[in-house]
């Protein structure tokens, strides 16, 4: 099931942080000032290249289609300004399989270019590609054809002023293909919407192939806060009934509808979905193959992802527990994480568990029995090697909670020393970051994220 993995992965590499920032555009070469106590700061370059494009034949012998294959560049640490990147392309590998028009930030010579980036980001919300070519079959390539591009790139900034991405390490394997291509057309995400709200979800699906399909299968996904999906008679729905999975609304539709090439499909009447009082971070999937079994030369473009974020909030908590024991007495105590809502919340894109429920074990207690999900971990959240004995245990909950969801770890305890009045911390956290802080600001009470766990 393809559910929550669509497009082309971004080549991520160790730590990408948020964007580069606006203000850091102007701000020189100089590198940044640290600490003495500091760890030394690394960075790395990196190419993210197209992945294994598919170019589609002429019709009936016409000139064949072109296609758009975006290059990006970008670099780890965003303490460091990088800038004046020069990304240089190798097409000598497609002599003969496909043609290439050059951007006008690359400078051709011979069947090689150098293009000019004068700002490198980091990943995040604002990384664009910046480097993009226009590729087409070759006259006189036959299906099957395969060549490739290479890159290889350098840049100013960094520790040692410059960087360099690694090198034999990224290219693009292009292919000649003959068949259909179906490609749904882009849309803009939806933004600010509020519980109650319906909204309309453009679909429009393309042949952008050398040859007709005979029909097609679009699967809809929408996610627990999506209600009345719009209900077409081509379509069957049913919902998962496996609860490791997030809830959902999940469509099979079959078309019959010839698509030739150049032909276009819309649906009889607009798609729309509601969001739902539990409503927060939402998403329409949607993809769609060729009938017949017939494969689709370029599966980049038959799938989307419709993000429909609504202005809701998640209100997290998490209690301890009060318990006594003579010493040497193994006693039960609680951790209980609960959403109060109203909005459920899921990471279906990442997977990251949605709050780390954490104890700091009290004074005089030892921690002889551990609950499913949990983990030892040193005070500061290093490795352990005991399971039981750690002073602190970090508690996973799912990639997903619904809008009252509760869930209680009960450790076994053992009192070692009576200590008057010892207490432990209880609280809860993203995978990453903290509540309060972006991208986590769904929850509007902080002040419950934190309790005790009070022995004696």
């Amino acid at each position: 099931m393809r559910l929550f993995s669509a497009g082309r992965p971004v080549r991520l590499r160790s730590g990408a942080a948020a964007a580069l920032a606006a203000g850091l555009l102007t701000a020189g070469l100089a590198a940044p000032a640290f600490a003495a106590d500091d760890p030394p700061q690394t960075d790395q370059l990196w190419i993210n290249p197209p992945y294994e494009p598919a170019l589609p034949l002429g019709i009936d012998g016409g000139q064949p289609q072109s296609r758009t294959l975006g290059i990006g560049v970008y670099h780890d640490n965003d303490n460091f300004t990088v800038t004046d990147a020069r990304l240089s392309v190798d097409i000598s590998g497609l002599t003969g399989i496909a043609e290439v028009t050059w951007p006008d930030n690359c400078a051709p010579s011979g069947t090689r270019a150098v293009c000019d980036i004068p700002v490198v980001p980091v990943i995040g919300r604002d990384y664009k590609e910046q480097v993009f070519l226009t590729v087409r079959a070759a006259d006189g390539a036959t299906a099957g054809a395969r060549g490739r591009i290479t890159y290889e790139a350098t840049a100013t900034g960094g520790p040692d002023g410059t960087l360099t991405a690694p090198r034999d390490s990224f290219d693009t394997t292009v292919t000649v293909a003959s068949g259909p291509d179906l490609a749904i057309a882009p849309a803009a995400d939806i933004e600010g919407g509020r519980p109650g709200d319906e909204r309309t979800i453009p679909f429009k699906v393309t042949n952008n192939g050398d040859m007709s399909a005979d029909g097609f299968t679009a699967h809809l996904y929408a996610t627990y806060g999506l209600t009345d999906l719009t209900r077409y008679d081509e379509c069957d729905y049913t919902a998962p009934e496996d609860d490791d999975y997030a809830p959902l609304t999940r469509a099979v539709c079959t078309f019959d509808q010839v698509l030739a090439p150049g032909d276009s499909f819309e649906l009889p009447e607009p798609m729309t979905v509601r969001l739902a009082p539990h409503a927060l971070n939402e998403r329409l999937d949607i993809g769609v193959e060729p009938g017949g079994g017939v494969e689709d030369i370029d599966t980049q473009n038959d799938y989307r992802t419709f993000q429909i974020a609504a202005e809701n909030t998640a209100d997290f908590s998490v209690t301890g527990d009060t318990v006594s024991g003579a010493a040497g007495e193994t006693v039960t105590a609680e951790v209980t994480f609960k959403n109060n809502g109203p909005a459920w919340l899921g990471n279906l894109g990442s997977g990251d568990s949605v709050a780390v429920a954490r104890l700091i074990v009290p004074e005089g207690a030892t921690v002889t029995g551990v609950p499913d999900g949990c983990s030892a971990r040193t005070l500061d959240g290093g490795y352990h090697p005991r399971q039981t004995g750690a002073p602190r245990y970090d508690c996973d909950l799912p990639y997903w909670v619904l809008e009252d969801t509760r869930r209680t770890f009960a450790f076994s305890v053992r009192v070692d020393t009576v200590v008057p009045g010892a207490t432990g911390a209880v609280s809860i956290h993203p995978a990453y970051g903290e509540f309060g802080q972006y991208p986590f600001t769904f929850d509007p009470d902080l002040t419950n994220n934190t309790a005790v766990l009070a022995v004696n």
